[in-house]
Order: structure tokens, then sequence, then C-alpha cells
């Protein structure tokens, strides 16, 4: 059963200046006109103070620090109603080259977190992905539930699986009213050209050939990143403190397939990519049972046709180049010195 609706007229959006955190700002924006936003946001190479051009400044502060400085936490929680917890280290490559960033931000930075909104009582949702439950074969019907034992087999996904496990652990001991929600796949606009489909289009745009993991038969549930803000926000206002609600948009689709329809859109033949090894650990599939948030919450993915997000996303890395460019050759490097 759902909480009594909240209304929070204040929150604070950890990460709201990298990928999925500002596409959820926007939304709220755009959606909540009584919403004010701070965004806190350390600026690492994923976060992008552009991503939030266009947000009035009357609706948003932001706030250039680090999510385990409990001084700075101090300062903004008294004055929040909620927080919306997306700040993380995220991309599996990097966490394999090297964890530490991914311990001291996922599990530190939660911890400090949990500890202010524990101190103000305030409302606090995290934000974890499908990877904290390992991966599923590809012959398996199943499909990820909340109550799917953890499996992570990454340094990335292990420590969001640690994460996960501190909000759990101050909600029962110390009663932050704290939800979690575990999501598949975004995809849209903003997102760092180091991911999947970015980095697919951007190759494609720059004349490179695109490249493929393994056998490409890994498989993906994709969500776009408008439907995640909407369930973020649906749990945030209505979830039941201590749940965790999967949040999926029913899109599995092998990394093949999305490349080969990448190109076709693109204009290039469907083939015309090239081969590299596989990532260590590579999890072959990944799929989401989101009825718990439909069923109980009453959401509902608008973005169901992959085709028309994907043009969408296509779209707007044709019209942003700016905002791209200038990360395409270090990018590109870096992969290149892995063999990737």
């Amino acid at each position: 059963m759902a909480r009594e609706a909240l209304a929070p007229r204040r929150i604070i959006v950890t990460g709201g200046a990298g990928f999925i955190g500002s596409n959820f700002v926007h939304w709220v924006v755009e959606n909540q006109s009584e919403v004010h936003v701070t965004v806190l946001d350390a600026l690492t190479y994923a976060g992008n103070r552009e991503n939030l051009v266009g947000i009035p400044e009357d609706r948003l502060t932001f706030v250039h620090g680090d999510i385990c400085d409990a001084a700075l936490l101090e300062e903004l929680v008294p004055e929040a109603d909620a927080i919306v917890h997306f700040a993380a280290e995220s991309h599996n490559d990097n966490s394999i080259a090297d964890p530490a960033p991914f311990v001291r931000t996922n599990v530190e930075g939660t911890f400090q977190l949990l500890e202010a909104a524990r101190r103000h009582g305030t409302r606090f949702h995290h934000i974890s992905t499908d990877e904290v439950y390992g991966d599923l074969a590809l012959d398996d019907p199943a499909r990820f539930t909340e109550e799917t034992p953890y499996r992570p087999s990454s340094p990335y996904s292990s420590t969001k699986a640690s994460s996960d496990m501190l909000v759990r652990a101050w909600h029962r001991t110390y009663g932050v009213d704290a939800t979690i929600s575990n999501c598949s796949n975004n995809y849209g606009p903003r997102q760092h050209i180091e991911k999947f489909i970015p980095r697919q289009i951007t190759n494609i745009l720059t004349g490179a050939r695109p490249k493929l993991y393994g056998d490409g038969l890994n498989v993906r549930d994709w969500i776009h990143t408008e439907d995640h803000s909407s369930a973020v926000w649906a749990i945030l206002t209505q979830g039941v403190a201590g749940e965790t609600y999967l949040i999926g948009a029913d899109g599995e689709r092998n990394n093949l397939e999305v490349l080969r329809s990448i190109l076709q859109r693109m204009g290039r033949d469907a083939d015309d990519f090239d081969w590299v090894r596989d990532r260590p650990g590579h999890d072959r599939r990944y799929a989401i049972d989101s009825s718990k948030l439909r069923r109980e919450l009453g959401w509902r993915p608008r973005h169901t046709d992959f085709s028309e997000g994907l043009d969408e996303t296509i779209q707007w890395y044709r019209d942003n180049e700016d905002w791209w460019r200038g990360q395409k050759e270090a990018v590109e490097a870096k992969y290149a010195n892995q063999g990737q």
C-alpha cells in the first residue's frame, strides 16, 4: 500500500549533473511546479554543469561538492524535505581498472548521506541498479524481482549492493524514512559517451567504426530516462518506507540488436562494426519485473517504442555535438589502451 502522498517542496539531488540525475532534475522542474531543486555534484568526468542549462535560476541551486563531506551535508540537508541520491561511480570498465573511487563514493558517500538524513529526519530515496542481482542465463525466462538474492559480479555492482544494504540497515535500525529503486539500463539525452548507446552513436558521427564486446548477445533491459524519472518521483512521494521497487519498461534487447539498429538508423550497414575482446566477468542478461511498482503505485512507462526513443536519442547527439565532441578523443584513447 502506498503512503499518504508526500509533497516535497525542496529536494536535494545528489549527482544531479550526471546523466540520469540531470534528466531527473529537468523532469521535476518541468512537471512539479512547486519544487525547488538543490543539485549536489562533485563534477567528476561524468558530471557536466551544462546538463542543467535551461533550468530557471529560481528553481535550481547548484552546489559543487562531495557527498563524503559531512560538514557540507550538515549545511544543506536541514533545509531539504527529501534527498534523492543518484551520485555514484557507475562505469563497469572503470571499476575493474580502479575500484577505489567506487568504494569511496558509492559506500562511504551513501553512509554520509544516510547519517545526515538520520540527524534531520529527512526523506531519503536511494537510486540503485539491477546489476546488484548479478545476471541471468540467456535462455532463462525469469526476471529480477524485489525478492531476487544479490549476486554482484563487478567492483561497481558490489559497491552498489553495499550501499543498498546500508540503506536497509539505516531504515531498520534508526528509522530513516528510506526507499530503494533498482533500475535497468537507462538511455536518452545527456548520457556520457563512454556508455554503450552514445559511444556507438558518436563513433558513427565521427566516421569511426563502432565496437562490440564479445559475441554481442549480452541482453540489457532498456528504459528511457524520462520513464525512470517519473518512476523515481512516484516512489519518492508514494513509496512505503523500507521498501524496494524495481523500475523497468520491458525493454530487453541484446547488444548486437541495439548496435545494428543504431547503424541502420544512421544510414550505415548493419555489419559495419568491429568485434573486440569481451569485458572480464561480463554479465549475460538483465531483466526487470516492475509489476510491484505498477501494481502498488500505479506507475506506467510512456516511452514504450524503443525505435522511436532511439531515433530521438540519435537526434540529440546530432544536435548537441558541442556537448560531447571535446570528450571523444580522450574516451576512445582510454578504450584503445584497454584493447576495446
